[in-house]
């Protein structure tokens, strides 16, 4: 019998009451590219988001509906046109290559792959992991950079699910991991690879180590989250470590609501920029998803052609074994006796959920510029 998606192999079966339950945490997207399918996974995003505009109750209800119906139709062609979001697939392939690890260092452990927007939710997941008989949960968001609407968003929801059961496990949160030099040199390594392996020179003058971002919302960023010094400093740090100082920092932001995002736009970071090379780097997703296939390998190729300008876009490492190893390291650094003792890891100021831990806690950042001024500043976005 097929396993339902988000279900992993059980190494031992019949056997249940583990240890440790880990639960990975994604966004998802649809499994079909029909309008059936796509429009009440947009609701569902725009009624968690619907404090941006201010409504509440039957409003918000009725302003995510309106919303959707109007995305929907643009989102099933972009899904139509990659054959596919193979985000789901992908991150549970990475559940299951995470247990697979860890078991192989002798951890009791079960991997559950939930998402947060389309199935198997993590209301599920976590019914599931307590009908096994997990005594410890780690919430996993498999996000870099802590976000508002992803990493915050999904660990609110695992302890709401946890509360809502009436369960009580001991619990571990994992935000931000941005900052983790395993992952920064593993990163590094990746890109690395890749520009070699087109003939590119990131030392020459006509050619833009480029970092494309998923944009957030600067009421997100009014209320406390750092996302955008995140973003910055991570770019940064990237950028450092491969010896060039020429990069640009754009956005990859919506335009469903009449609310302000993280600047500049891609389309005007590049049109700003002399270089006729670009190495896009999608720094900010794990898997290949639209945002990548479409709006990348499609849109904004099609808009960098026609500056007369050449794209080379990184792949997204997801299938990468080093990056499993990392996040079995981090999950043992989370659940060790004490996770701040190597120094890495510090409880999370993104996501105040008890026992939350990340490496960005204990690291005073600059204010966000965009809390202090009524327009979107001239932000440090490349050099």
């Amino acid at each position: 019998m097929t396993a339902p998606a988000g279900a992993l192999p059980d190494p031992t079966p019949g056997a249940r009451d583990v240890s440790t339950g880990i639960l990975v945490l994604n966004f998802g997207e649809p499994d079909e590219a029909t309008l059936e399918k796509v429009r009440p996974y947009l609701e569902r995003i725009f009624l968690q988001n619907a404090s941006l505009e201010g409504h509440a109750d039957d409003a918000a209800v009725a302003r995510a509906r309106q919303l959707a119906t109007d995305r929907a139709p643009g989102l099933v062609a972009d899904y139509a046109a990659i054959g596919g979001s193979p985000l789901n697939a992908q991150a549970d392939a990475q559940a299951h290559a995470l247990e697979t690890e860890l078991r192989s260092r002798g951890r009791d452990v079960r991997v559950y792959s939930a998402f947060q927007f389309t199935e198997p939710s993590i209301d599920a997941k976590v019914s599931e992991a307590r009908d096994d008989g997990v005594d410890s949960l780690v919430a996993l968001p498999v996000y870099p950079l802590c976000g508002h609407s992803t990493t915050a968003a999904a660990l609110r929801d695992v302890r709401a699910a946890v509360d809502a059961i009436g369960w009580a496990p001991g619990f571990v949160g994992v935000a931000g991991w941005h900052h983790h030099p395993a992952y920064r040199s593993m990163l590094v390594e990746h890109l690395r690879a890749f520009v070699s392996s087109r003939g590119l020179d990131l030392g020459d003058p006509d050619t833009l180590l480029y970092f494309s971002v998923h944009g957030t919302p600067v009421r997100y960023l009014s209320d406390g989250n750092r996302y955008d010094r995140y973003v910055y400093e991570h770019c940064r740090d990237i950028a450092h470590v491969l010896h060039t100082d020429r990069y640009q920092v754009g956005f990859q932001n919506h335009a469903n609501r009449r609310i302000r995002w993280t600047q500049p736009d891609n389309e005007d970071a590049i049109r700003g920029r002399p270089e006729r090379r670009l190495v896009v780097v999608p720094i900010s997703f794990m898997h290949e998803q639209s945002e990548t296939l479409a709006e990348l390998d499609h849109e904004l190729v099609d808009f960098v052609s026609g500056l007369g300008k050449e794209m080379h876009r990184v792949p997204v490492p997801h299938d990468d074994p080093r990056f499993v190893r990392f996040l079995a390291d981090l999950v043992s650094e989370v659940t060790a006796d004490d996770p701040a003792q190597p120094g890495l890891l510090s409880p999370c100021r993104c996501c105040p959920t008890e026992n939350t831990w990340c490496t960005n806690g204990s690291r005073e950042l600059p204010p966000s510029p965009y809390v202090t001024v009524d327009e979107p500043p001239e932000h440090p976005a490349g050099r």
